[in-house]
């Protein structure tokens, strides 16, 4: 019995990886858009009284590259936008917008550059956050799990907690170690509201590993019963 319970699991298991193999990137930059318009409208603020009216010529210029999928002219761009005007808001969005366009052209050492800038010269939490995300995925894309996860300790802001327990939930998985990845999936199932419906997927991931998480009401009626 305990051998086919085994065979069970990994089976579970490699499931998980070849769905996460195949739909992975995508969710990641779908996340990594998100996130950036939530983070634009905090720092519109900020962005009033800087050099926003230059930088943001600057990053129309980027934007466009992107457009036309010019990842090489993107990068350019981007670097002088960091090198002029490094604590605006549109030099951040500038690097996750570049980084997305080098991800998807097969650039990887340019994106891990590129995010891992924003990440560490971001003026804004959010946008280091979604940066130390997008650098986790594009890591793990990579196949270096456990450089990943050191990306991720490095995301401290409490908003994205959950995401940030999640992906280490996909670092541990790729590293082999479910029982780790379970504990880290689970707690990205508690901390993102129920509302959201990126929770599903966790609630997916879980139930591959055979970890089905039992809503609160679930829990309490079972107690009842009893």
């Amino acid at each position: 019995m305990a051998t086919a319970l085994d065979l069970q699991e990994q089976e579970q298991l490699d499931e998980l990886k070849a769905f996460w193999k195949k739909y992975g990137n995508p969710i990641t930059w779908l996340i990594t858009v998100v996130l950036m318009a939530f983070a634009a409208w905090n720092g519109w603020n900020w962005y009033q009284r800087d050099q926003g009216a230059k930088a943001a010529a600057m990053f129309d210029a980027l934007d466009q590259a992107a457009v036309a999928g010019d990842a090489d002219k993107a990068g350019r761009v981007f670097n002088d936008l960091k090198e002029r005007y490094p604590r605006t808001v549109m030099a951040q969005q500038g690097g996750l917008l570049a980084a997305k366009l080098q991800a998807e052209k097969g650039q990887t050492d340019a994106a891990k550059a590129t995010l891992g800038w924003v990440a560490e010269n971001g003026s804004e939490d959010e946008y280091r956050a979604i940066a130390g995300l997008a650098l986790a995925g594009v890591l793990l894309d990579a196949k270096q799990p456990d450089v990943a996860l050191k990306a991720l300790d490095a995301v401290k802001a409490p908003t994205f907690a959950g995401l940030v327990a999640d992906r280490r939930g996909d670092a541990l998985l790729a590293l082999n170690k479910p029982a780790e990845a379970k504990a880290a999936y689970q707690a990205a199932w508690k901390a993102i509201d129920e509302k959201i419906d990126y929770r599903r997927l966790v609630e997916a991931k879980l139930t591959a590993l055979g970890a089905a998480p039992v809503a609160p009401a679930a829990d309490a009626a079972s107690g009842a019963a009893k």
